[in-house]
């Protein structure tokens, strides 16, 4: 039987995924928002394709998040080795049936409405042909290879990140902020620029991709090593994080409900982030 009894604790995925989350939900989108609202006053988006990314993004969410601190198998805010690969299983199902639903099933439901036809990004409502099945293995093949450097990378990184941290005297759980922010440095500088030239479509399918990939793709790959290496996983997030967490699911559940964006759900959405900063590095 698998076991994880008397081995290390791993924290730092848990810390840099919720970070991640948090980051794309309230600071990337509240920008692009604020962005493009201050240039364009209001933004479409088709709304069936975000309530999809949102709905898949919460399920995620709670599944890794949240559950683990409610299952009796295993105490503080862990799965059992059975648990973690179930629950690995389940997300992966969402995100390719996600991946599945953007990209080939409802593409439209991804596009922007009214297409800007003086950006410079490439349009969303171009055709585009349909990749082999040779070019789609290896894709899925490099995003495997990536991943898998993405993470490696992040651990090497993580013990300067924490040696600054813990020079500073700030809490560990920056850490997790910090290396989640340099991941996500060319994605949100992506989102920023198609807010800012009226694409706030691509700037919601970047974000919440984005999101769902940190959380659904990332977080299975990382359970599937640590039970295979035997270590322990803290998956459970503290009562203020999820509070947090449901607020922000919460306020950009009902910030995009409408197909439109004003500035002021950017202003709710970085009020939140701001405060999510400051009760980390202030507990």
């Amino acid at each position: 039987m698998l076991s994880s009894k008397g081995l290390e604790s791993i924290s730092l995925a848990r810390d840099t995924v919720f970070a991640a989350v948090m980051i794309i939900l309230t600071g990337i989108i509240g920008v692009c928002i604020i962005v493009g609202s201050l240039k364009y006053r209001e933004q479409v988006f088709t709304l069936q394709g975000v309530s999809t990314a949102l709905i898949t993004l919460t399920s995620i969410v709670v599944f890794i998040l949240i559950l683990p601190n409610y299952t009796i198998s295993h105490t503080g805010g862990e799965y059992t080795p059975y648990q973690l690969i179930f629950i690995s299983l389940i997300c992966l199902a969402l995100y390719m049936g996600f991946t599945m639903i953007q990209t080939v099933r409802h593409r439209a439901y991804f596009i922007a409405p009214i297409p800007n036809k003086s950006s410079d990004f490439i349009e969303d409502d171009v055709p585009l042909e349909k990749p082999s099945r040779k070019v789609m293995y290896f894709s899925i093949m490099l995003l495997l290879l990536c991943l898998g450097i993405v993470v490696l990378l992040a651990k090497y990184l993580s013990k300067d990140v924490d040696t600054l941290v813990i020079g500073l005297g700030a809490p560990k759980s920056l850490v997790g902020i910090i290396i989640a922010g340099i991941v996500l440095l060319p994605e949100g500088i992506a989102a920023i620029r198609a807010a800012y030239n009226n694409r706030i479509q691509t700037s919601l399918n970047l974000a919440l991709g984005s999101a769902l990939a940190s959380i659904g793709l990332s977080i299975p790959f990382i359970a599937f090593v640590s039970v295979i290496a035997g270590m322990r996983m803290m998956l459970g997030i503290s009562i203020k994080s999820i509070l947090l967490l449901g607020l922000s699911l919460f306020i950009i559940t009902v910030s995009l409900a409408t197909g439109r964006t004003k500035i002021m759900q950017g202003f709710v959405l970085i009020a939140i982030f701001i405060l999510y900063l400051f009760t980390t590095l202030e507990p």
